[in-house]
């Protein structure tokens, strides 16, 4: 913009993929955008069709762009140490897709405004296996920023604050380009720090006038950009995280085609006793093996999900299964750790169920979806949720 690197964006595939990116601070009067080939890009690109690009200022998300993050690329070598590849989240732990939340103030007239990003994978932090159970992906999705805002829109002093190594949630105190925080991906886990090292050199500015609906998962902002589950899956199988063959007999990953992706929801009632808290898992049957239950936490019990709302999972099937081939979806209670404090857990929906097709996009017109109540205690610990 007007010569100013404001920043870079990712083209994922050579097919046509719908992308928006901001574009800092803007005075009033003439400027110019200009696109450049960045370096660091793969060796078998050898150019970009950019089809109506145009630039817009939407009215009703001024104050959420205003205040938008500008992460700086990560530049860490694959033990963690500084002195890695600067160009490296041009090919791995990408950021691909941001948003935000408004969240209220205790001030009566202020907000607060929460931004989160979807990276396309994390070199460390959870591991693959677990986050296929417990979050229903393989990409990375956290919150990176967090300010409150008066009713003129302004940030409010010592309000701002980011999410840092080991998750920890830290005042921040970098430099802002405007009301945009400069902030940079500093560990193998994606968490953040609010300076930048010297040899950066890229940096995101990505979109961020999504948001999700209350009762969404995260991963709901993954549906929205379905392009998001191919880059993710190709990473995976390029940087040999991919068993093969793949097997639902191995708690491995395997290839990101052959799981059900399902969101539920679901919540957990009053402990009579003490222990540890139930989780809910989801299983699923296939018409050509009924007495089989495919459970998505491999019968892990720290892999199933407590945590309550519409939670994402994934549940790994043989190789080739389709809609169709399955028999019934259904939820298993599973405490999580020593004793058993006797919740149940009762679960409302199944919001969506999809397979990934052979390019790893969601199939079309192919979704498992219910509604009703069902509750799983220790005397019945699982139900029957969806039946073809």
């Amino acid at each position: 913009m007007d010569g100013r690197h404001v920043t870079d964006l990712l083209v994922p595939s050579a097919d046509p993929t719908p992308r928006t990116l901001g574009l800092g601070t803007v005075r009033h009067g003439r400027h110019k955008v200009t696109f450049r080939w960045a370096k660091g890009s793969a060796a078998e690109a050898r150019r970009v069709v950019l089809s109506k690009p145009k630039v817009r200022q939407p009215k009703d998300d001024q104050l959420v762009l205003r205040h938008a993050p500008i992460v700086v690329g990560r530049t860490l070598d694959a033990s963690g140490r500084p002195g890695g590849d600067p160009y490296q989240n041009a090919y791995t732990d990408a950021p691909l897709v941001a948003w935000h939340e408004t969240l209220p103030a205790a001030t009566p007239g202020h907000k607060v405004l929460e931004y989160s990003v979807i990276w396309s994978n994390e070199d460390g932090g959870t591991d693959t296996p677990a986050l296929m159970a417990r979050w229903g992906r393989t990409t990375d999705i956290e919150w990176v920023y967090r300010v409150e805002v008066d009713a003129a829109g302004n940030r409010v002093p010592s309000t701002a604050v980011y999410q840092a190594p080991e998750h920890q949630t830290l005042g921040f105190t970098g430099r802002y380009e405007g009301d945009h925080p400069v902030m940079q991906t500093c560990t193998l886990n994606n968490n953040m720090c609010d300076t930048a090292t010297p040899d950066a050199r890229l940096r995101f500015l990505l979109d961020t006038t999504a948001t999700r609906p209350a009762d969404r998962a995260r991963e709901y902002l993954m549906d929205q950009n379905p392009w998001t589950y191919r880059i993710t899956a190709q990473e995976m199988d390029r940087e040999g995280k991919i068993e093969n063959p793949s097997s639902p007999d191995t708690q491995a990953v395997g290839d990101l085609r052959t799981y059900l992706y399902l969101e539920f929801t679901k919540t957990t009632g009053a402990a009579p006793g003490t222990g540890s808290a139930p989780g809910v898992s989801l299983g699923v049957r296939l018409k050509s093996d009924p007495s089989r239950l495919y459970r998505s936490d491999h019968s892990v019990p720290s892999w199933s999900i407590s945590r309550d709302g519409s939670p994402a999972t994934t549940v790994e099937l043989p190789a080739g299964t389709t809609v169709a081939d399955v028999a019934s979806v259904e939820a298993v209670r599973q405490p999580t750790g020593d004793g058993d404090n006797g919740a149940s857990a009762t679960v409302t929906s199944i919001r969506r169920g999809f397979f990934l097709d052979r390019n790893y996009l969601p199939q079309a017109n192919s979704s498992i979806t219910w509604t009703g109540s069902a509750t799983v205690s220790p005397s019945a610990p699982s139900a029957v949720l969806w039946h073809s």
